[in-house]
């Protein structure tokens, strides 16, 4: 089976790659740990490496930044191959995930230690530089300060500004919040994409948070057994996963799997994501926009299976996890996307061109309509995905009937779990409801993952 979609530009497009991985691969012993990636990150993008633990989104960082070497392929920095080039002369500042402040030394002295072995950029003294970067991470008054004596989150930035203190070309950050509770999370990730766009430097920032992914980046590059699955913009990564990988790692989701067995060849107009587009949710119905919250896999079957994301950030117990990958197979007229959604420039991406016709899919003998491209055929076996909030109650064309298993009530939100004949099917209303639920989506709703014949 065929995934559908591919790279798309975020912010910063039309600048020229400042950091490219050209099939490097990383292996220790007979473990491969990153296999064959292939990216192009541009001059001053915020761009992030998601994934679950194990998947080498570490790994790769640390090619970038030259503490390991690619047991084969090529790291280019501004087009220069720097492969075997040691960390120390790439020009990168590097946050790790634990801070490494020197306990020994005072914040102002942690921040300035950088330019022990460099000058300090735009031809100001020390004292100024560690000042100028106190003042950007809003600690202006911590210089004479014990590491110790900082909360977390203002360890986080002190570390932050040691790695910008000699002025580098590329800032990494590997997982620098991932000590932190989540509402100091949210608030510096903020401050984090507002330093990183006050500068312009070219960040690479890791992360298992999918939720922090999709705030803070310009492209996400979501890892799997150590390649990238998918690189979009955020919006694209959520609205048009390119796997069933994808779309069940990437926030809460309901990915079905079965047969086209019908298709309207001149159906009545589909609006593409009327209801996952901006302003499409249609909260008198219950249906509100999620907060992001991180999901995990759940049951993914075979033909006719449902499969729904979970909110704790880590893989369900659907089976075999190699289960879950989509085979390949050959074709061609493969539209690059199929869902019509705009990209954070506000442009659409149309499948082909031609309006979306309806197809009929036999889901488990229930009968799902969505919207389909121009090369899907009847008998073609398609994996689709309908997000949480594109289900309202008791509406659309397409309507599911389940009996409430579960109800989190999450503040703004209440998600409930729906036992649709024996498979969960997910979404989010306003208020607590029990006994049986109607849910229905229109077929601009589902988004098509993969197809195949």
């Amino acid at each position: 089976m065929r995934a559908l979609g591919s790279e798309r530009s975020g912010g910063d497009e039309g600048n020229p790659p400042a950091v490219e991985l050209e099939d490097v691969t990383k292996r220790y012993g007979d473990t491969t740990a990153v296999d064959g990636v292939d990216l192009s990150i541009r001059e001053g993008e915020f761009f992030t490496l998601v994934g679950p633990s194990g998947c080498g989104k570490t790994t790769t960082l640390r090619l970038i930044a030259g503490f390991e070497s690619p047991t084969a392929g090529t790291v280019r920095f501004g087009g220069e191959d720097v492969s075997n080039v040691p960390p120390e002369d790439r020009d990168v500042g590097v946050v790790f995930q634990n801070y490494a402040l020197f306990p020994h030394m005072t914040v102002g002295e942690n921040v300035g230690y950088g330019l022990s072995f460099a000058d300090p950029p735009g031809g100001v003294s020390r004292k100024e530089r560690v000042a100028e970067l106190l003042e950007l991470v809003d600690l202006p008054d911590a210089a004479d300060r014990d590491p110790s004596s900082l909360s977390g989150g203002q360890q986080q930035r002190v570390a932050m500004a040691r790695a910008l203190a000699p002025g580098p070309s590329v800032l990494l950050l590997d997982e620098p919040m991932s000590a932190l509770d989540a509402r100091l999370r949210e608030r510096l990730r903020v401050q984090v994409k507002a330093i990183q766009r006050e500068l312009g430097i070219t960040t690479v920032y890791v992360t298992h948070d999918q939720e922090e992914a999709l705030a803070i980046s310009d492209r996400v590059a979501v890892m799997r057994s150590g390649t990238p699955e998918q690189v979009a913009s955020p919006r694209t990564v959520y609205r048009r996963p390119s796997s069933r990988f994808v779309a069940s790692f990437v926030g809460d989701n309901n990915v079905f799997e079965g047969t086209v067995v019908g298709i309207d060849e001149d159906p009545a107009p589909v609006d593409p994501g009327s209801a996952t587009g901006p302003g499409g949710a249609a909260e008198s119905s219950g249906a509100v926009e999620p907060g992001g919250a991180a999901g995990s896999a759940g049951s993914t079957g075979s033909s006719g299976s449902v499969g729904s994301s979970g909110s704790t950030g880590s893989r369900g117990s659907g089976g075999d996890p190699a289960s879950n990958r989509i085979d390949e197979f050959e074709w061609s007229g493969a539209p690059s996307g199929a869902s019509g959604f705009p990209d954070e420039t506000g442009e659409v991406l149309e499948d082909d061109g031609a309006d979306p016709r309806v197809a009929s899919v036999d889901v488990g003998g229930e009968t799902l309509r969505i919207a389909v491209p121009a090369h899907v055929d009847v008998d073609d076996r398609v994996i689709v995905c309908v997000r949480p909030e594109a289900l309202r109650l008791g509406e659309g064309e397409t309507r599911l009937t389940g009996s409430v298993e579960s109800a989190e009530f999450l503040g703004e939100t209440t998600r409930v779990q729906l036992d649709w004949g024996g498979r969960d099917i997910v979404f989010r209303t306003l208020d607590p409801l029990s006994g049986d639920v109607t849910v229905g989506f229109d077929p601009g709703d589902a988004h098509l993952v993969a197809v195949e014949r």
